[in-house]
């Protein structure tokens, strides 16, 4: 099997994809919109990206790339984020901090109350960071334990977090939907049409009519038009489970769209 993922090596990403299959060959590629992308071309057989972060809220290219994509998730892995300050040299070479986006949000006290008046500058992954700063002294990069050896780098600081209980959720991109495996979440998009009033509430109560948990529900914007909004929904059980299966048909009657993106096994905690 072989595996698309956001690389270059070290990346969270890749440890996702190694806990869901540890013997599979990985295929790294530059950014989430490639990694999806992978799978469509055919070039691997899944794709994995990460879709939520227990911080700093969803991946919004990957829930847009999730509807604007004819995609199938067919699993999830969730990993504890724990980030170093890493760097060939001392802490006082520092002239520059980089990594992704996302880490330099979740670690911002931390740049803040210890590097005030340094550059600090994002970079497409956190391992693509460690490898720029594996080529000067004066970077240093918010990055992964795995990417400290990886890049030969120094571990300055560990877990430097603003918050310990770090944790990202990846999604797998597979090309079929597994079958029922007793511990399932189904994942749907749903478009209102017409933003009438009750309109989500009655699409709600239908849930909450056969019982079924919902695990998340956020809004994402159509952009068409200003203030018209799609809605990600993950509830627990399998597609083709009565109580679901019954629920969605219904659904299906009263919103303008239903997007099923897939039903597959819950993650275990990490």
């Amino acid at each position: 099997m072989i595996i698309g993922t956001f690389g270059p090596e070290g990346s969270y990403t890749e440890k996702a994809a190694k806990q869901w299959n540890e013997t599979a060959e990985l295929r790294y590629y530059d950014d989430i919109q490639d990694t999806v992308d992978a799978i469509l071309r055919k070039e691997v057989d899944c794709s994995i990206v990460p879709v939520e972060n227990s911080l700093e809220g969803s991946i919004t290219l990957t829930l847009d790339l999730l509807m604007e994509r004819q995609l199938i998730i067919v699993g999830e892995e969730i990993v504890k984020v724990e980030h170093c300050l890493l760097s060939k040299g001392k802490i006082s070479d520092i002239k520059m901090i980089m990594s992704h986006p996302q880490a330099l949000s979740q670690c911002r006290k931390f740049i803040k109350n210890n590097f005030k008046n340094i550059e600090v500058r994002s970079a497409m992954s956190t391992s693509h960071a460690a490898k720029l700063a594996s080529e000067s002294k004066e970077i240093a990069a918010i990055a992964s334990y795995d990417s400290a050896k990886i890049y030969g780098l120094n571990i300055l600081k560990k877990n430097i977090q603003d918050v310990n209980e770090n944790f990202t959720r990846f999604i797998v991109i597979g090309k079929k939907i597994p079958i029922p495996s007793g511990n399932d979440k189904t994942s749907i998009i749903v478009y209102l049409e017409k933003n009438r009033p009750g309109a989500l509430y009655e699409i709600l109560g239908e849930f909450a009519k056969k019982g079924i948990d919902l695990t998340k529900i956020e809004s994402r914007p159509t952009k068409k038009l200003l203030g018209d909004y799609l809605f990600h929904i993950d509830m627990r059980g399998h597609k083709e489970d009565e109580a679901v299966k019954g629920t969605l048909e219904k659904i299906k009657g009263i919103a303008g769209m239903l997007k099923i993106l897939g039903s597959y096994p819950i993650a275990k905690s990490p």
